[in-house]
């Protein structure tokens, strides 16, 4: 579910079904051609598909991080914070062009790269995501 569908009304009654929150990450740094960052975001867009479709009901989708490379880690690391703190339990962070180095996203729960999993557009990849969250929320 994106965020922009959620009414303020419906939120408490919603809220703990809606524990798990995604935020994208593209990683735009401004020196893309146009075409590029029309392939960098499809690809963004085909790794949350492994996320929302599946889970569509228990997450919640944030708006994309479009631009930052250097201090992006800390930034959503704040993002990742606050977000718990607004009521959420989980936060996943999904990025398909940006890779951190362990222990660089401590306030995530789980990280899902492109190349954390290559195969994310076949079903075995895709289920290895599917699993990876509900061991997450098994956890």
């Amino acid at each position: 579910m994106k965020f922009s569908e959620i009414e303020a009304s419906a939120w408490e009654e919603l809220r703990p079904y809606l524990d798990t929150c995604l935020i994208p990450v593209t990683g735009l740094t401004g020196s893309e051609q146009p075409y590029e960052v029309t392939e960098q975001l499809e690809r963004l867009r085909d790794l949350m598909d492994c996320l929302e479709i599946p889970f569509k009901g228990r997450v919640v989708t944030y708006p994309s991080v479009q631009y930052g490379r250097a201090e992006i880690a800390a930034f959503i690391n704040e993002i990742c914070r606050n977000t718990k703190l607004s009521g959420f339990k989980y936060v996943i962070v999904v990025s398909a062009d940006v890779e951190w180095e362990a222990g660089q996203l401590e306030d995530a729960d789980v990280i899902v790269t492109a190349q954390a999993f290559p195969d994310y557009k076949e079903s075995t990849g895709s289920e290895q995501i599917r699993q990876a969250v509900q061991l997450l929320w098994q956890s």
